[in-house]
């Protein structure tokens, strides 16, 4: 066997009515036998080891799960521990039951790439019918603007039927909301009154000397807003002091905080900042 430049190539097959030298020959990777090309594989070499590769997986009814079986080990003693052990028979719901579009008779099976989620009724619908119309679109849903309290015991009625003190409960949330929104209408309905009071008034005030708040301080005109003041200030006083002496400084002092001014203006103006507008 071999040649002499190579005196170890080529052996013998394994198998007893074979023998033959191969000079490439294959090694089990379960027996570690030396076998030649017909009997290579685990069947044709009968290979007793060859169970330790295998995968073979059984389906529970119970579960939907898969369950490997272990090689040199009875089945039944698998099958016992599976059922003992992490055998969960709520999973068959959820690996068996495939989620299908909502559209009635259409039984297209949703998956990963043929699914379309509605951004209006936030719900799956295959590629066919993912617009609105297709689906019959029933839109986003309107908020309750109402007590969520009376709308969850109006369902718990009509799941639970109807009682004397659930009714009696009912009634007595229903007048609380009915009086809660009557003050409500009451308090909208003199807030704007009292608005449209106010807005006539100062309409009134315009006109008359009576409803003016703002008194020049060296003449006691009155004004009816601060801006008026300012400007009849700068025209008859301001001016004419500055043409009857103009070298003269003259100094205004606040009757509040006795801050002086050279400036008459700075004065209104400080008035109606730091002391709110009344001097």
């Amino acid at each position: 066997m071999g040649t002499p430049a190579f005196p170890d190539l080529g052996k013998h097959c394994s198998v007893e009515d074979c023998k033959l030298i191969d000079f490439l020959p294959f090694t089990c990777d379960r027996c570690d036998k030396v076998f030649c090309l017909q009997h290579r594989s685990y069947i044709k070499h009968v290979c007793p080891n060859a169970n330790q590769m295998d995968v073979t997986v059984l389906i529970c009814p119970l579960c939907a799960r898969g369950v490997r079986l272990v090689p040199n080990e009875d089945p039944n003693i698998t099958w016992d521990n599976h059922v003992n052990g992490n055998c969960d028979p709520s999973n068959y719901q959820k690996a068996t039951k495939k989620k299908q579009c909502l559209v009635p008779r259409c039984k297209e099976i949703l998956v990963f790439s043929n699914t379309i989620r509605c951004k209006d009724c936030a719900q799956e619908h295959c590629l066919r019918h993912r617009f609105g119309p297709d689906h019959n679109c029933l839109g986003p849903r309107k908020p309750d603007n109402g007590f969520p309290f009376l709308v969850g015991l109006r369902s718990t009625n009509q799941n639970t039927g109807s009682s004397k003190w659930s009714s009696n409960l009912l009634n007595a949330a229903s007048s609380i909301r009915a009086s809660a929104e009557a003050s409500m209408q009451r308090l909208s309905l003199a807030t704007n009154q009292a608005l449209q009071k106010a807005k006539d008034g100062m309409a009134q005030g315009d006109g008359r000397c009576s409803d003016l708040f703002e008194e020049c301080g060296q003449c006691g005109a009155k004004f009816a807003n601060v801006s008026a003041l300012i400007d009849h200030v700068e025209k008859a006083h301001e001016g004419r002091e500055r043409r009857s002496s103009p070298g003269r400084v003259t100094v205004d002092v606040c009757p509040r905080c006795s801050k002086a001014f050279r400036d008459p203006v700075l004065l209104v103006q400080h008035v109606e900042k730091d002391h709110g507008g009344f001097s």
